[in-house]
């Protein structure tokens, strides 16, 4: 049963407060003005002093309005209905298409029981050699993309979204300029992937709170999807918006800043997102890879640095490339021993040259003379960049895994590669 107020105690910013009973953290209030209906958040309780973070902000809002505490937090519509659609932090509609209200879920719920879930032992293609071929992605890992402002970490992400073998995409975009919004439903539109996929979107002109709501939002979802037996890749950019927006409300709660100013429980908050990633033991499963933007490519941040500690690994997105020796899938080897019997050599042999052409070109650049050996490495890197490194390279695994024989047998003799003989006996490209 609803509860009604309709006396304001005051009005700060975008937080209001009530004096009311029996209502819960996170509960929603609507809030009625004479403008119409406003949606909001209980996000303080000290005894009956209830602060609610209003979603549209507190102008318009007058100390003698009515408030009427809903019963209940946050919830999504599910269905199948909801592919192909856009929705913004509220769950509104943004695509002009109709108010979904049937089947509601709650979010912000539990992560799943461990009981339930079974070792992350599947490949989940995306048909990008620095991923597939050198750090596999697999089904339920949860990956951090970490970039700094500049690099194409939401082109990377709409190309993953595109070409990834999953049955349902969902995105979640938080802070958003709004021709990054536009970019993401236009590439998939053209791509023909928009019908498999859900986006809920804040963009940088929408309430702060609304932003906090984004990854609940998609993970509920996700879980729902995961449930009937479906593999989800759950895409989120970008969580150093999010976790920004969680130091704004923080500091209109006048709670005590940690690092940096950020909350206290920055650690839990992230966590609690990242660990909905899931293979269910008996029905499909959530994978979740998600941008982590550097402020100057500072590693040490609390948002990259925290997130560290949480996932298996990342991914690091450096001069419009996927950097092969930042990155990592710590759950590679749960998979990539049972692709194609010479997937780990040749992934080995290629980092190993790659890195013996970097010292190379270090070398070269310091004007030291270039040796016979020096010149095959010089021009090993420059293939290999070229036709692995380049995100719009779109190739198979097996695909990647000839062309990285081919780049091999152009540049070195079969001897010369460091690979096992029997592996390049059977592989090595036939002249």
């Amino acid at each position: 049963m609803s509860k009604i107020y309709n006396k304001i105690e005051s009005i700060v910013g975008n937080v209001i407060t009530v004096k009311a009973t029996g209502v819960r953290y996170n509960e929603l209030a609507q809030i009625s003005t004479r403008y119409g209906r406003s949606l909001a958040q209980v996000n303080k309780i000290d005894g009956e002093t209830v602060s609610l973070q209003v979603f549209a902000g507190g102008q318009g809002i007058s100390t003698g309005d009515e408030i009427r505490f809903m019963g209940h937090g946050m919830r999504v519509s599910f269905g199948d209905d909801l592919l192909g659609r856009i929705f913004n932090g509220s769950g509104e509609p943004r695509d002009k298409g109709p108010a979904l209200t049937d089947n509601m879920k709650p979010i912000g719920g539990p992560s799943v029981n461990p009981t339930k879930r079974i070792l992350a032992k599947r490949m989940l293609r995306t048909n990008i050699p620095m991923i597939d071929m050198f750090n596999t992605l697999v089904v339920s890992q949860k990956l951090p993309i970490f970039s700094i402002s500049g690099e194409p970490y939401n082109q990377l992400l709409a190309r993953i979204a595109l070409q990834a073998e999953a049955d349902v995409i969902i995105l979640g975009g938080m802070g958003l300029k709004y021709d990054d919004f536009l970019y993401f439903k236009e590439e998939l539109s053209k791509g023909g992937a928009l019908s498999k996929t859900v986006m809920f979107i804040h963009t940088a002109a929408d309430p702060t709170v609304e932003c906090m709501m984004i990854p609940d939002m998609v993970l509920a979802v996700a879980e729902q999807f995961a449930l009937q037996n479906k593999d989800v890749l759950v895409l989120l950019t970008d969580m150093t918006n999010f976790a920004d927006a969680m130091k704004e409300i923080a500091i209109t709660q006048e709670q005590v800043p940690s690092n940096r100013g950020y909350p206290g429980d920055l650690y839990s908050q992230l966590a609690s997102r990242y660990e909905k990633a899931v293979d269910f033991a008996d029905s499909g499963s959530v994978t979740v890879l998600a941008v982590t933007t550097m402020p100057g490519d500072d590693v040490t941040h609390p948002v990259p640095d925290n997130t560290g500690y949480i996932t298996e690994g990342q991914y690091y997105l450096k001069g419009g490339r996927i950097e092969p020796f930042g990155s990592l899938s710590r759950l590679k080897q749960n998979v990539n021993g049972k692709t194609r019997r010479d997937h780990r050599a040749i992934m080995d042999g290629m980092i190993r040259m790659y890195s013996s052409y970097k010292d190379t070109l270090e070398k070269k650049n310091m004007g030291f003379s270039m040796s016979g050996w020096d010149e095959k490495l010089l021009k090993y890197g420059k293939l290999f960049e070229e036709k692995m490194m380049d995100l719009s390279v779109k190739l198979s695994l097996e695909e990647a895994l000839d062309l990285g024989w081919e780049i091999l047998a152009d540049c070195f003799e079969k001897d010369e590669t460091g690979i096992k003989s029997d592996l390049a006996d059977e592989f090595w490209p036939k002249k």
